[in-house]
Order: structure tokens, then sequence, then C-alpha cells
């Protein structure tokens, strides 16, 4: 569209000043037009003068009409039914006129006008369709070219969106079979190297999971679970747990029990595993994280609080692949789906955050 109206734009301009040329070329012939009919009405009357004929026939025509005046411009007569003031066509718009002085005559005219009706109305209706129909030409070559352009493109991005497919799926047992023998080796001899695989595990598992949403949300319908989201909170802190091991952070929770929530259950773990990992991955070791959940009579409360370096800009923190510190191995994806959730569900997200002290994230889910 854009293109299409920028090609009628650049031609429009040389069609403005033709169309001027045109105007005054249509006005020119129309009065040459009147000027010859003009010349034939003085001849009729003078014709009349010369002859014996007792009656005069004065002209007619639907074209134009025409008006004779006395010396003292008083109307004589005129083939409208309506007489005019020797000045009414002075002041008149949308007319085009000729006024003869005529020599002695019979009928004792001094005056003869003939008028007409005149606009552009046909200069513009073609230059309408001209340009109605150039416009349409212009718009499907456009869309033809635009189309053929973009077909390796959209060629492309079919067969990447099938290697992210394939890809995910062909991830997914692996990432699944290692961390159940991870998890089972923990609990044989609980070491700090299977801790720390785990936990990086872990930590691929989460990027996994935000890719798999990003690929799958446009076209997948999450629909609502009532869900209990204090045992899910429960849950998603353990697994947590042996990352937060790794820095040698403490997650220490307050959930109230009994909390429920209508939500998707993978929507609501991107809340929760986005907000955590964050919560350890900006967090300096030997420091603590605080995880609450609790309810009033109109909203679920779900707070996570770190100590970490704080934020610089929290109103950029949601954009996609905004990262305030590339060396911290953020993508940039995680919060722009927890934002993107937020907006659907209607939970307000609110950020505190001081320098070097750490973040609050406050998220109010509505009942």
């Amino acid at each position: 569209m854009i293109y299409s109206l920028l090609i009628i734009i650049l031609v429009s301009i040389p069609t403005y000043f033709y169309i001027e040329i045109e105007k005054q070329s249509y006005k020119q012939t129309k009065i040459q037009e009147l000027q010859r009919y003009v010349v034939g009405v003085e001849k009729n009357i003078y014709d009349f003068s010369n002859s014996i004929d007792n009656i005069y026939n004065f002209p007619r025509s639907f074209l134009y009409d025409s008006y004779i005046y006395d010396k003292n411009k008083k109307s004589i007569f005129s083939t409208n039914a309506n007489s005019f003031s020797f000045v009414y066509f002075e002041h008149k718009k949308n007319l085009i006129y000729k006024k003869v002085i005529l020599h002695t005559n019979r009928l004792n005219a001094r005056y003869l006008i003939v008028s007409r009706d005149f606009s552009y109305k046909d200069i513009y209706t073609k230059f309408f369709i001209f340009a109605l129909i150039l416009g349409m030409i212009v718009f499907f070559l456009a869309l033809f070219f635009i189309k053929m352009s973009i077909y390796p493109f959209e060629k492309a991005n079919k067969y990447l969106n099938s290697f992210f497919n394939d890809a995910m799926h062909e991830l997914k047992t692996p990432l699944g079979v290692m961390q159940l023998n991870l998890e089972i080796l923990k609990k044989k001899e609980k070491t700090k190297e299977i801790s720390r695989l785990l936990g990086s595990l872990n930590s691929i598992t989460m990027i996994y999971e935000d890719l798999e949403y990003l690929i799958k949300y446009k076209y997948v319908d999450y629909r609502k679970e009532h869900i209990d989201f204090s045992n899910f909170l429960s849950n998603r802190v353990d697994f947590f747990n042996d990352l937060a091991e790794n820095k040698n952070i403490l997650i220490t929770h307050d959930i109230a029990d009994n909390i429920y929530f209508n939500i998707n259950r993978v929507e609501l773990q991107r809340i929760i595993d986005n907000t955590i990992s964050n919560a350890i991955k900006h967090s300096n070791k030997n420091k603590k994280i605080d995880i609450k959940l609790y309810s009033n009579e109109s909203a679920i409360i779900f707070c996570v609080k770190d100590s970490g370096y704080g934020i610089i800009d929290t109103r950029k923190i949601f954009t996609r692949y905004y990262r305030e510190n590339e060396g911290r191995g953020d993508f940039g994806i995680g919060l722009s789906i927890v934002k993107n959730i937020s907006l659907k569900y209607n939970i307000n997200i609110e950020v505190e955050s001081s320098l070097g002290e750490g973040s609050t994230f406050t998220y109010t889910f509505l009942k």
C-alpha cells in the first residue's frame, strides 16, 4: 500500500500540471465554439434586417442562451425563460459568455450576449477514471512484484520454522532423560558436581521451555485450568533449589495454602520460572531470595525479592531482546513472554529496584 501510494503521488505531480493545461485548453475550446455560435446569431440578426420578412425567428440552441438589449441596456428578448440584467453575467460563476455590440438593425438591439453553463466536470471525470485505473494497475503490479520478491523469504522462514520445531522436539527427550538420571544420581550420592550439573541442566531446560513457548504461543490454544497455585509454586521452588545452591543462594518462601487461580499451567510456569530464574541469575553469591504468595478478597499476590545487582531501567526490561548486561547470558525473551501472558490474564506487574541492593517483582492476579 505504501509503495502504491508513493507511485500515485509521484504520478500525480506531473498529472496535476497536465490537468491545468488541459483545463485551459478545454476552456479555450468552449470559448471558440461560443464565438462561432455568436457570429452565427449576429449574422442571422443582420440577415433579418436586410430581408423583407416581418417575422423574425431567433436562433435556438440547447447549449447556448441568447439575450439582446437596447441601447439603454434594457432587455428586449432572451431565449431563456428568465431575463437577466445586463451586468448579471459579470458576477455569475460557472458560466462563459460573449458580449457583442450590434450595428443598426430592425430589432433596435444594441447588445447581444450569448452564454452557456461551464464546468470542468468532464475533465475531472476523465482524470478520475484515469487515476482509478492507474491506481489499480500500480497496486496489483506492486502486489505481484512484492509477492514475487518475498517468496524466497517466506520459503526460508517456512524451512526455519520447520527446523526449530524439529530441533525442539529432538531436544526434549534427551533433556528429560538427563534430568531424570541426574536426579537419581543426586538421591544416591549428593555431591557438588552433580548439583552443579543438575542446576545447569535446569537452566538449559528453562531456555528450552521459553523458546518452545515463543514458537508455539501464536497457534497453540493455551486453555485455562483451575490450578492449585500454592502447590504449583512450591514445586517450582524445589525445581530451582539446585540452581540456587550452585551460587550458595538461599531461597526462603512464605506460600499460603489453598490458593487457586484459573490460568493455563504452561503460562503460569513461564511467569514463575522466568521471575525466579532471573532472581537467581542476577543475585550475588551467598545472598537470599524471598518468595511470597498470599491472597486477599480481590486478588492473589505473588512476590519475588532478590539481593542482586538492581535494574537500571525497569521500563525496558519487558522489551523483547533487551539486555541490560550482555555479559550475564540473557537472551532477552523471558520477561517479554511474562509481559504478554500478564496482558492476556490482566495481571498487574510492579517492579521496584535499587542498584546494588536488589529488585522486587510483584504480580497481582485479580480474582
